[in-house]
């Protein structure tokens, strides 16, 4: 069963209140709370209301804006809304005192209230009196004009009838003949609001066509009743236009007391009535015309909306209008916004005259061209604009010219050049300027408005396109794009973005091609052949996309440029040669895949031919002979299928050949799933270097328990601060998390005496430790892993089908091969984020039968130099960089991602790499400020301070060592092990030498010392004999003396067997000291006592789970 909501107690409280708005405004569960208790909306009218009559409640206004924000939800029922309509007359006709009571509250709840009404609909969902009792209290108000101290209540009750009359059409217009006597009567400021209030009442009766008297006050203003065509929907058409009119009148007389925003809602509904009623446009425009030369916009945008209501009435001022709007943009007083809108008002102006073609006004407007350039310090947006205005005007000139003589035809083209001229002065920054200014952006805003012209992108235009293109704009615009092509080098590629932006549009391409033109004709016979050429390359490259315009007189120009470069070439030349004709050999490819061949054989075959006999760089050459061998051999639909790999031109169908050579597919992911699956069996990724111990399980723990007073052997880092954010710890390790509590415990235990030899180790250890950094906040200390790749070239083949020829006399050319190669790795061990590795080129394998009867080797004579060689030319090696987490073996699975040679990507998994515990062997770091003579000595302190913290006594307690970066600390928690080896001394010695020599720290004892140094192959370490070794004597009172045994194990019943075997393990040698560390701070030590045929090895570590993988490896070290 669900549990019934909780009865919430109202709110008593400013606070209180404070919380059940915030809840509501925040919606959700918390808004659900409320509305979902029982009884809380019946009640929490009553108790808002209560609280608004209170005189000491401090919330009353914040209380009726939140009640107006969800009135649908609390006003559902007609007892509500009386009950608010009683509160609100209690409020209007309550004193004012200054602090309960405040005109700012009557207004609020006015307007409150009207809004509640108008948001509900309450006029059609509840019956008429409440509607009408909310009227009859905003008349009762404002019927007390001239009054001037609650003037400004008034108009707010002047406002709120507006909106009701908004909402109910002629709700008002039984006693339209009061408010015009109480519109007349006003004098205060309060007026707008009965104006306004009034012409809205006349406005819905012309609009909705009613046959009422606006001059009649028979009725009485209060009672109020809703009008019966409202009511019962009946009507009476037919307008009494004698009122009307005379009402009209007295609003028209009455502007000069509105504001600009007053005077936009009374244009409005004035506008209408005037068309409603047949009034000529004149009356408005002797009445409002003057308000163009006003100084706020909003009476200036009056001016024009009466314009487009009214042309014929303002026939003859359009001149008058277009020169205030041009003052008003020249006036610096203005703001900007209101100089650039008087300009986009004049646009719309100048477009609708053009549209007119009336001959007079026409002409007159052209005679004001030279009013629209722009000035040298308007603000750029301000140029732009005006520049939009001389584009207007050129298009003007140019119906001058059509429409006129040949006479004029002449002063026509003149004014044309002269305007473009002189209106680009005020921008003319953009020439020296970077070619991403503004200015230079404004400067071919302006080229693009000016060449398009009339022209517009609908695709009924009548414009014919040989009109365009033998304009006077046209030619002067790509004269002066030429020019600016050819002495200034720096705007070339913004000429370039010109251009494609013309030949991108659908409309105007054919304008692009022919600038393209003028480019080839008048630009590249002019050019100088230096090294700035270059700059002109994307230029070149769209000449040469452009297959409308002959490629001869662009290869002519970059075959001397290539005689240039290869005159020029010296020794300080550099890369210049070999970047610069790289890209003129991209142009030539450009005009390979969009020219026909034989249009560019001649001259193209002479560029290449140049290139491939006298260019200094070798890699241009032979990309050169490349193109070269292509253009000879290959046809000219082949050719540009294949330098257009990937993707398929436009007008060119797919080849239907049947070779792979001629028909290249797209990239694409090969989906065969079978054969993804089968990818381990021919592709292989292989350890460089074999594990001794092949870990088929790995020892996973769980983390330790963060509010567990018993110490955790897995503790790893511990943050130095009290408590540890636990969004930080590692899935893979465990953290410790000091409480408080065990802080307490710490200070509570009796103090440590501390001796100089225990003071020694701490300092050793702090050195130590503070080497070795934190992984959770730095890159930690890494592993690497070195592999191979390889693959097999039969079973690949017969994998994917590849039609791969193996004869002996294709040789390499035969052999498959992977192009990209992306590796990438995972890992459920503790190992971190595993990066990709990415191979460029690998060649598959010969099979074995295939290259053994080589023709060309003799199978009796092979060099196995030769052997190791040619098999390394089919592998790559691969890097495997792990960031363990905790020491422990692993399996990392390998996936493959690879292009073959047709154009497919093949994806699929490799086979797993196996980790062992001796991957995790590393060597402890070194401290920068121990130098290269001291390092055996610091080794060996160090396993001395490593072997004494793991012991048994535990001498450093709980002290903790701050690593490296400052933020975490590592505590010891030491554990023994022993294993006894029945190895020969010399086979111990040989398998520390081949696996374990860069770990050994010291070697003790004269016999061992000698035997090991005799071998040379373990260097820079400590050595000493057992008399002077204080290791020994300090580890275990077994080791006082050589001669004695450390230990005594009983091994065999029979007791000869036992006295040999306990006489040979008492001849012993020495002792060997290993020091491992084990990422990411762990460590392994191995202090194994050698004797002639057995050694017993002594174990200790501050990371017990490796004790489980290390026996395994011991034993696969020694005793195999």
């Amino acid at each position: 069963m669900t549990d019934k909501p909780p009865v919430l107690k109202p709110p008593l409280s400013s606070q209180d209140w404070d919380s059940l708005i915030d809840d509501f405004q925040h919606g959700g569960a918390r808004r659900q709370k409320w509305t979902a208790a029982p009884q809380f909306l019946s009640s929490f009218l009553d108790h808002a209301l209560s609280f608004l009559l209170k005189k000491d409640f401090p919330l009353k206004i914040p209380l009726l804006i939140f009640m107006e924000e969800f009135s649908e939800t609390f006003f559902t029922d007609e007892s509500h809304l009386l009950r608010l309509l009683d509160a609100l007359r209690s409020v209007v006709q309550a004193p004012l005192d200054g602090i309960s009571v405040t005109f700012l509250l009557k207004e609020q709840f006015m307007i409150s209230t009207t809004s509640i009404f108008i948001s509900i609909d309450a006029l059609n969902k509840f019956q008429a009196r409440c509607t009408e009792g909310l009227a009859e209290l905003l008349l009762t108000v404002i019927h007390r004009p001239n009054h001037g101290v609650d003037r400004q209540t008034r108009a707010i009750a002047c406002e709120c009838l507006r909106e009701l009359e908004k909402s109910y059409a002629c709700l008002l217009s039984g006693i339209a003949g009061h408010l015009w006597s109480l519109c007349q009567s006003e004098r205060t400021h309060a007026c707008q609001s009965y104006l306004l209030l009034f012409t809205m009442v006349v406005y819905n009766i012309v609009n909705r066509k009613l046959n009422v008297s606006v001059l009649n006050t028979s009725v009485p203003l209060v009672p109020f009743n809703v009008p019966q065509l409202i009511s019962n929907g009946k009507e009476f058409v037919g307008l009494n236009y004698k009122e009307l009119r005379r009402a009209l009148a007295f609003l028209l007389e009455t502007p000069q007391v509105l504001t600009p925003f007053g005077m936009m809602e009374f244009l409005q509904m004035i506008m209408p009535v005037a068309v409603a009623l047949e009034l000529q446009g004149s009356m408005l425009k002797v009445q409002f015309f003057g308000l163009i030369y006003s100084f706020d916009p909003l009476l200036c945008h009056l001016v024009l909306v009466m314009y487009s209501h009214f042309p014929d009435a303002f026939d003859g001022q359009e001149v008058e209008i277009v020169k205030r709007l041009m003052l008003i943009s020249k006036e610096t007083q203005h703001y900007l916004v209101f100089r650039l809108l008087s300009l986009h008002w004049l646009l719309d102006l100048l477009s609708k005259l053009m549209l007119s073609r009336e001959g007079k006004k026409y002409k007159s407007v052209v005679d004001m061209g030279l009013r629209f350039y722009p000035a040298v310090f308007d603000p750029l947006a301000l140029k732009a604009l005006k520049l939009d205005l001389l584009a207007f005007y050129s298009i003007y000139l140019e119906g001058l010219k059509l429409e006129g003589g040949s006479g004029e035809d002449c002063d026509a083209s003149k004014s044309v050049v002269k305007l473009i001229e002189d209106g680009l002065i005020s921008v003319s920054a953009f020439k020296w300027l970077s070619p991403w200014s503004t200015e230079t952006a404004v400067a071919f805003r302006a080229f693009h408005k000016f060449l398009i012209g009339a022209s517009s992108h609908s695709d009924t235009d009548p414009s014919p396109t040989r009109t365009l293109m033998n304009s006077v704009i046209f030619h002067t615009l790509q004269g002066m794009l030429v020019g600016l092509t050819l002495d200034i080098l720096r705007l070339v590629p913004v000429v370039v973005s010109f251009i494609d932006r013309l030949l991108s549009c659908q409309k105007h391409c054919w304008l692009g091609e022919r600038l393209l033109q003028s480019v080839d004709k008048y630009l590249l016979p002019k050019v100088k052949i230096d090294y700035q050429l270059v700059s002109y390359f994307p230029v070149f490259d769209r000449i040469a996309e452009n297959n409308s315009i002959p490629p001869s007189t662009l290869l002519d120009l970059l075959t001397k440029f290539m005689v240039f470069l290869v005159e020029k070439h010296g020794p300080n030349t550099g890369l210049k040669s070999w970047s610069q004709g790289s890209k003129v050999l991209g142009i030539c490819r450009t005009m390979l895949m969009h020219h026909h061949s034989s249009r560019l054989f001649l001259g193209l075959s002479r560029l290449l031919a140049f290139t491939c006999l006298y260019f200094p760089d070798l890699e241009v050459r032979d990309n050169a002979r490349v193109y070269m061998r292509m253009l000879i051999c290959i046809p000219g639909m082949k050719l540009k299928g294949i330098l257009n790999f990937g993707e398929q031109l436009l007008g060119i169908s797919p080849s239907t050949h049947s070779s792979s050579f001629f028909n290249v597919p797209s990239p694409r992911h090969y989906q065969n799933f079978k054969k993804s699956r089968g990818i381990s069996y021919c592709i292989h990724l292989e350890r460089m270097i074999p594990l001794l111990v092949k870990q088929c399980w790995s020892l996973s723990l769980p983390p330790s328990d963060i509010g567990s007073s018993k110490p955790s052997h897995l503790e790893s880092i511990m943050d130095s601060e009290p408590q540890v954010d636990l969004r930080e710890l590692d899935v893979s390790t465990s953290f410790l998390a000091t409480s408080e509590i065990e802080r307490t415990n710490q200070l509570q235990e009796p103090l440590r005496v501390m001796d100089s030899k225990i003071s020694q180790i701490l300092g050793v250890l702090r050195s130590h430790f503070s080497c070795i950094p934190d992984f959770r906040h730095m890159p930690g200390i890494k592993v690497n892993i070195s592999c191979i790749l390889r693959f097999e070239s039969e079973p690949f083949n017969h994998l994917f089908g590849a039609s791969f020829l193996t004869s002996p006399a294709d040789g390499v050319d035969a052999l498959p091969s992977l192009y990209a190669i992306v590796l990438k790795f995972s890992s459920s061990a503790p190992y971190g984020s595993i990066p990709s590795y990415h191979i460029p080129f690998l060649l598959g394998e010969p099979s074995r039968n295939n290259h053994i009867s080589c023709p060309s080797v003799s199978p009796d004579i092979v060099s196995v130099e030769n052997d190791f060689e040619e098999e390394e030319n089919y592998r790559a090696p691969v890097t495997i960089d792990l960031e363990p987490r905790e020491p422990t073996p692993g399996l990392v699975d390998a996936f493959i991602e690879a292009n073959v040679e047709n154009g497919q990507i093949i994806h699929g998994q490799l086979q797993g790499i196996t980790l062992g515990i001796e991957d995790m062997f590393l060597k402890a770091i070194v401290p920068s400020d121990i130098s290269e003579h001291a390092v055996a000595a610091y080794y060996s302190g160090l396993f001395d301070a490593l072997w004494e913290a793991c012991g048994p006594s535990a001498n450093i307690g709980r002290e903790t060592f701050p690593l490296k970066g400052g933020k975490g600390v590592a505590a010891i928690n030491g554990t023994r092990s022993v294993k006894l080896l029945e190895v020969p001394a010399d086979s111990l010695i040989r398998a520390i030498e081949q696996h374990l020599a860069s770990f050994v720290v010291r070697v003790i004892g004269e016999h061992l010392v000698n035997m090991v140094k005799d071998r040379g192959i373990i260097k820079d370490i400590i050595w000493k004999d057992a008399a002077s070794d204080s290791f020994l004597v300090s580890t275990a009172s077994s080791l006082t003396g050589l001669d004695q045994g450390p230990l005594h194990l009983t091994y065999f019943n029979d007791g000869e067997e036992r006295e040999t075997q306990v006489n040979g393990y008492k001849r012993r040698m020495g002792c060997i000291l290993l020091l491992i560390f084990l990422p990411p701070r762990f460590h392994l030590l191995f202090q194994m006592e050698v004797s002639d045929i057995s050694t017993l090895v002594r174990i200790r570590t501050d990371h017990w789970p490796c004790l489980a993988y290390v026996d395994d490896y011991l034993e696969a070290l020694f005793l195999t």
